[in-house]
């Protein structure tokens, strides 16, 4: 028979087979090249300036990369697996390694690069959407377009060319390795034997979950005041990190049978034929892909934990804008303000002013500092802070012997944590005042420019107040002792207000500030990360979904002569159908459940870098994850049922 004709029957009599490696790559070529567009779209041109768009997208292009380069190679693995007894077969026949090897090769190209085609017009087709969802998400007023890039199309071209060559080394490797007997034993052999469960294994299972629970202890404790110095924090992270995998790793390859193995002892061993079928899968399969779980839910919690925090950087955009500027404006020089005020009112723009004066003072509160702040550069007992009268709010009033703090972020607080009470001494240039320590408040009465960033602002008696500001140490004073915020009482106004306070030029000056901008460049910059971490998360979240659900597939085939007995002895569809439910709940739950969980304490060991809101981000992106990946859980139950109902 001519080998081209043989190649196009092969074609035809595997179609079925097909379309698992079909739908693997029109989907990463479609999601690959509708990313690298997005390098050279003319429309990026609109953020690339601001956001440096263009360079974040090409590194993220890298990782995209490789993570569609393993899933086709592990797809491709599979499927050529699948086709162990044909190539036995041929070899039977007398057809040489070679030979097949290049059969394999034609049947792959045509394959291949068709699928190539239709991922990049479907690519292509998305392109437009995936550039409105970037600007949406980063703020950007611009008109998206359909582009077609001829730089992608090359570079597509390139990348999956050098990825079709890497699957061809795999697919010659296989060939050779494998004899004719183990070509005819690869579908049928399993990946764990049932056996008895060693002491070994059992070792092995607690040692998982213990080294998993140290891994969240340390975590819970990093940013706590437990770690002082850098090289503490590193060894921390480092450990966390290792205890986390090793427990992970660990934990399929034995707490899961080991759990189990208590389960099935807890019953005498009398289960229903759902439990056996369920139990008995995830626990002798499980440990022989432990590797390939661990990998999966350790990238899984990174792609939750990075995506949750991005969220909560942009979530929090307008709440950290209003910590830095508690007013609409701030403007730090009389000058300044008068020129942004004369503009809004020739354009008949009601505001309401707000003066603050503010003056530096050396503070020593060692008595309610609750740690060491050595690795911090920072000394309590000669603190330099903002100090205000109580006469300028209308929402604190501290007594002549009391001192109030506020203004203090959740950062500040896990580095340096204040007592409940204590003694507040107020350095002048000669004169010293003890205050008694009323307590700490989450109001920030002045803008950024007096505080720092981040350190409390000291509210006094308006009494003590002017004794400090008679009594100046020049050496802790700042250039500007006024704070003037202004306040737009129509918000639909404020985007007018922002353009004059822009076009007058305040805003050029140093320190006077925009809510409204910080708020917006905070949302750009966090928007673009949210969107690339989520485009990758959410492409490692199918991917991974996808090799699951090709391992289902593989595990039914396998499985298919055991529903076929259990079919005779008199089980139900029903019967059969209700245990493959609780295995996929396994096999898709427990991977999914650890992942959230590293996800979480991965989260909520250090958020309070990136915003000032953690529950409702975080929950949001676990509740989408959740969703998404159950799809491919539900899938393969459709799977099964087929499987079964061909199974009699």
């Amino acid at each position: 028979m001519n080998i081209n004709l043989l190649i196009l029957r092969n074609i035809k009599k595997n179609l079925k087979n097909y379309y698992l490696y079909v739908f693997a790559l029109v989907f990463s070529a479609a999601l690959y090249f509708a990313f690298v567009t997005l390098q050279y779209d003319p429309s990026m041109d609109s953020i690339e300036g601001s956001i440096k768009g263009e360079a974040a997208i090409r590194a993220a292009s890298i990782l995209l990369v490789v993570i569609v380069s393993i899933f086709l190679l592990y797809a491709n693995t599979l499927f050529i697996k699948k086709r162990s007894k044909e190539i036995g077969l041929f070899q039977l026949i007398g057809i040489t390694k070679n030979q097949i090897f290049r059969m394999l090769s034609v049947e792959n190209l045509i394959i291949y690069f068709g699928s190539l085609g239709i991922g990049i017009f479907a690519g292509f087709s998305f392109s437009k959407m995936i550039i409105m969802a970037l600007f949406k998400t980063t703020g950007v007023d611009a008109i998206a377009s359909l582009h077609f890039s001829p730089q992608a199309l090359v570079q597509t071209l390139i990348i999956f060319t050098i990825i079709y060559l890497f699957i061809m080394v795999v697919n010659y490797i296989y060939i050779k390795k494998h004899s004719i007997i183990n070509l005819f034993r690869v579908i049928s052999s399993t990946e764990g034997k049932i056996k008895k469960l060693s002491m070994v294994e059992m070792m092995m299972g607690i040692l998982g979950i213990l080294l998993i629970a140290t891994g969240y202890y340390i975590s819970s404790k990093l940013f706590g005041g437990d770690f002082t110095t850098m090289a503490e924090l590193f060894t921390a992270m480092i450990v966390i990190l290792a205890s986390v995998i090793i427990g992970t790793y660990l934990f399929y390859k034995g707490s899961v049978s080991y759990l189990l193995n208590l389960l099935r002892k807890q019953r005498d061993g009398y289960l229903s034929i759902k439990e056996v079928m369920s139990l008995a899968s995830v626990m002798f399969r499980m440990k022989s892909n432990a590797l390939l779980l661990t990998i999966i839910t350790t990238v899984s919690a990174l792609s939750i934990a990075l995506l949750t925090l991005t969220y909560i950087s942009f979530y929090s955009a307008e709440k950290t804008a209003k910590d830095h500027i508690p007013h609409h404006f701030s403007v730090i020089d009389r000058e300044s303000a008068n020129t942004f005020e004369s503009a809004l009112d020739k354009n008949e723009i009601d505001y309401a002013e707000k003066t603050i004066e503010v003056i530096q003072a050396s503070v020593n509160a060692e008595q309610i500092v609750d740690r060491s702040l050595k690795e911090l550069a920072i000394n309590p007992k000669a603190m330099s802070l903002p100090l205000i009268s109580d006469k300028s709010i209308d929402w604190a009033d501290p007594s002549s012997k009391e001192v109030i703090f506020t203004g203090y972020n959740d950062l500040l607080q896990k580095f340096m944590p204040l007592k409940d009470s204590g003694t507040v001494q107020l350095k002048g240039k000669q004169e010293v005042i003890s205050q008694r320590f009323k307590g700490l408040w989450q109001k920030h009465p002045v803008s950024w420019y007096f505080t720092g960033g981040g350190v409390p602002v000291a509210v006094v008696d308006d009494s003590v107040f002017t004794r400090i500001k008679e009594d100046l140490n020049p050496k802790v004073q700042k250039e500007s002792t006024l704070y003037i915020g202004i306040d737009i009482k129509n918000d639909k106004e404020l985007e007018k207000a922002n353009f004059l306070f822009k076009s007058t030029g305040t805003y050029k000056k140093l320190y006077n500030e925009s809510r409204l901008e910080i708020s917006t460049t905070q949302k750009k910059n966090m928007g673009l990360m949210m969107f690339i971490v989520g485009f990758l998360g959410l492409t490692f979240l199918i991917t991974s979904g996808c090799i699951l659900y090709f391992k289902q597939m593989d595990e039914g085939e396998s499985e298919k002569p055991n529903y076929t007995i259990l079919r005779k002895l008199g089980y139900t569809q029903n019967d059969l159908l209700k245990g493959i439910q609780y295995k996929q709940l396994f096999n898709f739950g427990i991977p999914l459940f650890i992942g959230l969980l590293h996800g979480y304490f991965a989260v909520q060991s250090g958020w309070f870098l990136f915003g000032t809101e953690v529950w409702t981000p975080t929950i949001i992106v676990m509740v989408i994850y959740t969703v998404l990946y159950s799809i491919f859980g539900m899938l393969s139950i459709l799977y099964y049922k087929n499987v079964i109902r061909e199974a009699l």
